[in-house]
């Protein structure tokens, strides 16, 4: 027999020597459960065998339902490498954890150098959509209004000053340019959205939830644009501003132009909204006249929204350059 031919069968693995392969299975709980990819469903159906650490894990029933086979097992790192000897392949169902114990045993055995390491393959069977992580937000802010003290004796009422509190914060974030402050800013402002919609859904009278604020302002942007949703047109931002305000004025069939302008704003930025009202709605009405600098300043705030100026953001501009200049008088970095 050929020496070369002999050395060469001694070297070759024996079939049952495979090494086999291991399929970490993560899925996302933020999904609904059952709906996994295909690759997943093939690696589950070509498994020998199915192992999950957790036998309360969302997928389980749908699983078994599905015919696959699922064994309550939380096996060590060689374990598992010896259970995929002989070519077998097994598949482990993550926990919400990852199983980062398992991830960094198998690392270890890996980096040894002295262990056979099966093929190892990380299979994604679910992803999240995009605002998936609101459901997270959704299921902490349950769990706060039911366990904290403070958040569980909170009312509309007590929290408006936070709501007008994290707007502002928002606007100077906005005006300073900050990315990471405008994200923290907008996540406290969301934070106020679903903290009232909690709130709501212990009303005993007329209670809505955070779904039925959602579903409220998708249907009024599906309704005020229909030149995305429908069949209209629009070419110009101004011709989006013409559909935006005549849907809007059929939803609120409102008698004064003035209706649902919040009174209690700040000055400049109320007297801007109804000097903007009035523009658009095409009418002609002197600014009343008289003494003091409160005329003066409804007249200039007039003027600003006629000229396209915020007069909010241009008299925070202005301050803030007068509070540079008063630090700078006083010594102090600005």
């Amino acid at each position: 027999m050929n020496t070369t031919r002999v050395e060469a069968a001694a070297q070759e693995p024996e079939p049952d020597a495979a090494p086999g392969r291991l399929v970490l299975l993560t899925t996302s709980h933020r999904v609904a459960p059952g709906l996994l990819s295909w690759p997943a469903w093939q690696a589950l159906r070509a498994a020998d065998r199915v192992l999950c650490a957790d036998g309360a894990h969302p997928q389980l029933p749908y699983l078994r339902e599905a015919g696959i086979s699922v064994e309550e097992a939380s096996p060590t790192a060689p374990e598992l490498v010896d259970a995929c000897a002989g070519g077998h392949t097994v598949v482990v169902v993550a926990t919400g954890e990852g199983e980062p114990a398992l991830t960094d045993g198998l690392a270890g055995l890996a980096g040894s150098g002295r262990v056979r390491m099966p093929e190892l393959e990380l299979l994604p069977a679910s992803y999240d959509l995009p605002g998936a992580r609101l459901l997270d937000l959704v299921q902490v802010m349950d769990r706060i209004r039911a366990e904290c003290p403070w958040s569980s004796r909170q009312t509309h009422q007590g929290l408006a000053k936070y709501g007008i509190e994290e707007a502002y914060e928002l606007v100077e974030a906005i005006e300073a340019g900050d990315r990471d402050e405008l994200r923290e800013e907008l996540g406290d402002v969301l934070l106020q959205v679903v903290f009232h919609s909690r709130i709501a859904e212990e009303d005993a009278e007329a209670p809505f939830s955070i779904d039925d604020v959602a579903g409220g302002i998708v249907a009024k942007l599906i309704h005020r644009h229909p030149h995305v949703f429908g069949d209209e047109t629009a070419e110009t931002p101004e011709d989006v501003k013409e559909h935006w305000l005549r849907t809007k004025a059929e939803e609120k069939r409102r008698a004064s132009v003035t209706d649902g302008v919040p009174l209690g704003q700040p000055g400049l930025a109320l007297a801007a909204k109804l000097a903007s009202r009035v523009r658009t709605a095409g009418l002609e009405v002197p600014l009343p006249r008289g003494e003091g600098i409160g005329y003066d300043l409804l007249a200039l705030a007039a003027r600003a929204e006629g000229e396209g100026v915020d007069p909010e953001a241009a008299l925070r501009a202005a301050a803030r350059a007068y509070r540079d200049a008063v630090r700078t008088a006083e010594g102090v970095d600005a």
